[in-house]
């Protein structure tokens, strides 16, 4: 069956030959269907050039006859395979959320001038690093930054040098200045976790970071609910909340005055449970401390003195997405700075804070 335009790129895959192939002002991508002649999965790849005028007007034209278009292609490409039923070859949910991620990297490669990646070695971080492969045939084009605070589990220090090398990443290592320096006013665990805050401004600082991109989803905390994909950021890396630019649409503004710091938000429209099935879809690598050992597991990962394992007996997979459909306790109850002061993690937010 003949190719459409571009298709999403897996992470083994390498960029075409010719111009345009990297480099901040030639990322671009046509509308275009990735077609998987096995399951016969439609996956459309959203055009990620830049936003002038003329490019926003047939934005808003072919997303409003995308869905159209997709299923009439579907179709025809069914034609010599009467035997496949045609619900089988409906976009899946999946499908939607990687190409909008996929869409955004490219956006913020594409319109930041120089942008570095958070990687926390968490789960959220580590789909993050395999959609960016994705969306750059195979390569992270930027440097991936780990804010080191010394006191992760020895298994995420273990999983960090492994796939640094396994995937080739650009890795910043950076550190933390000690807990005694910090806000004195903020509850011990806040304060802990306020030292990343300081060690991240300090790599954006090194590095003249303009844009850093990390994995954080409104569902799983309420002040990061209030976020932007693109959100404006002080030049001190504070955050206002109540100046954030509207994105109706999924329309962003990526223009902002000089010497404005951009966080990127690739995974915000995507929940817990949309992870691990996507984790199980893509076969992506996970720390085993998400997995049950004796009845315990890590149902989010953090520093080994603030960050404390739920009750489980979730072995697999399989297992723990069976438990998420049936749960009704918060994603981060096993982290201590959500159990103190209501307002510390928005005071921590609004100080630069992931």
């Amino acid at each position: 069956m003949p190719a459409f335009g571009h298709a999403t790129a897996g992470p083994g895959d390498k960029p075409p030959a010719g111009p345009g192939t990297s480099g901040h002002h030639h990322v671009h991508s046509m509308n275009a269907v990735k077609i998987d002649v096995h399951e016969m999965n439609i996956i459309p790849t959203i055009p990620a050039g830049p936003c002038c005028a003329a490019n926003k007007d047939r934005l808003n034209n072919e997303r409003g006859c995308q869905q159209r278009f997709v299923h009439q292609v579907a179709l025809e490409s069914t034609s010599h395979r009467a035997s496949k039923p045609v619900n089988s070859i409906m976009l899946t949910h999946l499908d939607a959320l990687e190409s909008q991620s996929v869409y955004i990297f490219r956006e913020a490669f594409n319109r930041i001038d120089k942008i570095g990646m958070l990687w926390s070695i968490g789960k959220d971080s580590n789909v993050m690093l395999w959609l960016a492969k994705k969306a750059f045939f195979g390569h992270v084009p930027f440097p991936v930054v780990h804010v080191d605070t010394g006191k992760k589990m020895p298994e995420m220090y273990e999983f960090r040098d492994r796939y640094a090398k396994e995937w080739g990443l650009d890795l910043v290592l950076g550190d933390c200045p000690p807990v005694e320096s910090m806000d004195q006013s903020l509850p011990p665990a806040a304060r802990s976790a306020a030292r990343k805050t300081a060690g991240l401004k300090k790599i954006i600082e090194q590095h003249k970071f303009t844009g850093i991109i990390a994995g954080i989803r409104r569902d799983e905390q309420a002040t990061r609910a209030k976020e932007r994909v693109f959100s404006p950021r002080a030049e001190n890396a504070q955050w206002d909340v109540r100046n954030q630019p509207p994105e109706f649409w999924d329309q962003y503004n990526t223009e902002f005055p000089p010497g404005t710091h951009i966080r990127i938000h690739p995974l915000l429209h995507w929940t817990e449970i949309d992870i691990w099935r996507y984790v199980q879809r893509e076969k992506i690598p996970m720390v085993d401390l998400y997995f049950a050992k004796n009845g315990k597991r890590y149902r989010s990962l953090g520093d080994k003195d603030i960050t404390f394992p739920i009750d489980s007996n979730a072995e697999t997979i399989e297992e723990i997405i069976a438990e998420l459909e049936a749960t009704k306790a918060p994603e981060r109850a096993g982290r201590a700075m959500d159990h103190e002061a209501e307002d510390a993690f928005e005071r921590l937010r609004a100080d630069g804070y992931m």
